[in-house]
């Protein structure tokens, strides 16, 4: 690391080769400040500009670039513009002849691979999408899937799009009544699913779930089974079909409709953890729009390129990466299985073994990496990789610099994006052309206009605030299904005419962006107020620490203090030596004012199956409260283990 804190600085083909540099030079922008300041000062040029640098297609052009007269909240994108996503992500490219490009490649749990072309996938989106419309679907129809990661998500993702339906993708994980309180909102009329999926080795019952769930829905019209395991599941006779019966005798050919901009194109709710889920909701136009941006000039997407995130398609980053990629005539990888089985080398195997040139992964899932020698990532040439990325919650210093040098050798940027599910994409972004510190964002997205708000609403720099943006973007949710105020609400009403994101950031006195967790999870002890990942990157960098949790609770004489709970290396014990060693680790680096009240040493923390640690389900466990809605966490034995701790 350099003195002024740099570990990484462009250089050859990423300052002189990538989509963003040929952006700059089109457009005379000299430097990183400058492409900044004029993209997000004017935001309708650079929307304009940004889609007509990466070819996005329209079947007619629109005629304005957005509509704001109903104000910020309710913007619309693109006016008299008419699209479709299939169109932008495969008919072009079969059209331009590369249907015998692999667009997918597909890893089961238990090893198993497939390959499915441009031309194949195009095959099977339309004998899907007109067994679809045989069915009745129509525009503006929604549709679930609840299905393992197999490439038959895909074609489903894409054949509903290619007939104007919705898609409500859902994780595969989420029990019965996750799964029904999403299809009964947005009414939906038909489910994919699948008999089982794989994990760990283990069969894992899907079908049952999505029969609980249905019942329930009764907007429904037909469940659509796909035979991953080729197990005997039960099958109601009029309601449910297997897939392949389904297809049969389809049409091989289906016309892509021709849509408006601002027409629907998936349903993604976020977590129910704090409340009733909230479906947002995204169009053709705006998924397009922002998901080529930020993959074409954030991750430098070439043709050529193979990308892997680890995620599932009931996470934000599934479609991202699914009709960004597709968009390039890029290939993914779809993974079923996770990152440590059947051995710690896996995720690096595959990285190996498919020339992965793009990986994306959590920092949670980093650290779970950690846990194992260095020997099973040495093990591996991962020379592949040209970029890094990251997403889903803040990184500890410690873990982003294993990343850094163990996973891209510190050849490769890491392209630490941050945003939501409700804009499906990123408020904060790196570019290929930007130095690097560890752990930040370097700034703002192309075309957002963010800033740091204090309390009165006010821009500060180098201090602790509100992320906000300040104007519109063409991703940004169509409101909630259903429920309008409660989207004004949540990101409007604390900032008049801004969009409230709901994090805390800062801006360093260089002009590099830091994010420190929701700041639903805010910790205040006497005046001093922080995200939890402070307080977790100081643990974590203690070498007996694998992972750490910090809440705060009521207290009654400081009003309110910090518990932490801590996962410890495998071979470390837990020692009350070691508790206090913690305890003043915090407040060697932070202050006696952080100094945890209370330590609890655990063998996991519950998270999602994109390995965010779900922070406010540790906070109700410990206050005894009722945890809710914990569909969204994957290792629900976590959550007794905190119950266990204390």
């Amino acid at each position: 690391m350099s003195d002024t804190g740099i570990i990484w600085k462009p250089y050859g083909d990423y300052l002189s080769k990538s989509n963003i540099a040929r952006f700059m030079k089109k457009h005379n922008i000299n430097n990183y400040g400058e492409l900044i300041s004029r993209c997000n000062s004017d935001t309708g040029w650079f929307w304009d500009a940004a889609l007509k640098d990466l070819n996005v297609e329209w079947f007619q052009p629109y005629t304005k670039v957005f509509d704001d007269s109903k104000g910020f909240p309710w913007t619309k994108w693109f006016i008299n513009g008419k699209i479709n996503i299939v169109h932008n992500c495969i008919d072009r490219h079969i059209k331009a002849g590369l249907g015998s490009k692999p667009h997918l490649v597909w890893e089961g749990d238990d090893g198993a691979v497939r390959t499915v072309s441009y031309s194949e996938l195009d095959r099977d989106v339309c004998k899907l999408a007109n067994a679809l419309k045989r069915l009745g679907i129509k525009k503006g129809d929604t549709i679930g899937i609840y299905m393992p990661m197999v490439p038959e998500i895909v074609t489903a993702f894409f054949a509903c799009l290619k007939i104007g339906a919705v898609i409500i993708p859902v994780f595969s994980g989420f029990g019965a009544r996750a799964l029904a309180d999403r299809l009964q909102d947005a009414e939906a009329k038909v489910l994919f699913t699948a008999d089982g999926g794989l994990r760990r080795g283990k069969r894992i019952p899907v079908k049952q779930e999505a029969d609980a769930a249905v019942e329930n829905v009764p907007s429904l019209k037909k469940v659509v089974v796909f035979q991953r395991l080729g197990i005997d599941v039960p099958m109601t006779p009029g309601r449910d079909v297997f897939w392949k019966d389904f297809v049969n005798n389809e049409s091989d050919k289906c016309p892509t409709e021709i849509l408006d901009a601002e027409d629907y194109s998936i349903i993604i709710y976020t977590s129910g953890t704090t409340g009733k889920p909230k479906g947002t909701v995204h169009t053709h136009a705006g998924c397009i729009a922002q998901m080529s941006k930020e993959l074409g000039y954030y991750f430098d997407v070439k043709p050529d390129d193979r990308f892997f995130w680890f995620t599932d398609i009931g996470w934000m980053m599934g479609p991202w990466e699914i009709i960004g990629v597709s968009f390039f005539g890029a290939t993914y990888l779809i993974f079923e299985g996770a990152p440590n089985y059947p051995n710690p080398d896996r995720l690096w195997e595959l990285i190996e073994k498919y020339k992965i040139t793009h990986l994306g992964i959590s920092p949670t899932a980093i650290r779970l990496m950690m846990t194992y020698p260095d020997e099973w990532i040495k093990k591996h040439n991962l020379d592949s990789l040209r970029y890094l990325g990251s997403t889903g919650e803040t990184w500890d210093p410690d873990s982003y610099m294993w990343y850094f040098n163990n996973t891209g050798g510190g050849r490769c940027p890491v392209i630490n994006i941050s945003g939501g599910t409700e804009i499906v994409g990123c408020l904060l972004a790196p570019l290929p052309i930007t130095e690097l510190k560890p752990c930040t964002l370097r700034g703002p997205g192309l075309g957002m206009d963010i800033d740091v708000f204090d309390e009165s609403g006010k821009s500060i720099r180098n201090g602790i605030g509100h992320l906000v943006c300040k104007k519109p973007a063409p991703s940004m949710t169509k409101g909630f299904l259903k429920d309008p105020q409660r989207y004004l609400d949540t990101y409007f009403s604390k900032f008049p005419n801004i969009w409230y994101h709901g994090d805390w950031a800062k801006t360093d006195e260089n002009g590099y962006w830091f994010l420190y967790g929701r700041s639903d999870d805010t910790i205040k002890v006497a005046g001093k107020r922080t995200g939890p990942s402070e307080i977790e990157s100081a643990l974590i960098e203690h070498p007996s620490v694998s992972e750490a949790a910090a809440i705060c609770v009521p207290h009654e004489i400081k009003g309110e203090t910090v518990v932490c709970f801590v996962v410890l290396q495998p071979e470390i014990p837990p020692s009350e030596k070691l508790r206090e060693e913690l305890k003043e680790q915090v407040v060697k680096l932070l202050g006696k004012t952080l100094r945890p009240e209370e330590l609890k040493f655990v063998k996991a923390l519950p998270k999602t199956r994109s390995a965010k640690i779900v922070r406010a389900v540790i906070k109700k466990k410990y206050l005894k409260q009722d945890t809710g809605d914990t569909s969204s966490v994957e290792n629900l034995d976590a959550i007794e283990e905190i119950a266990r701790a204390l």
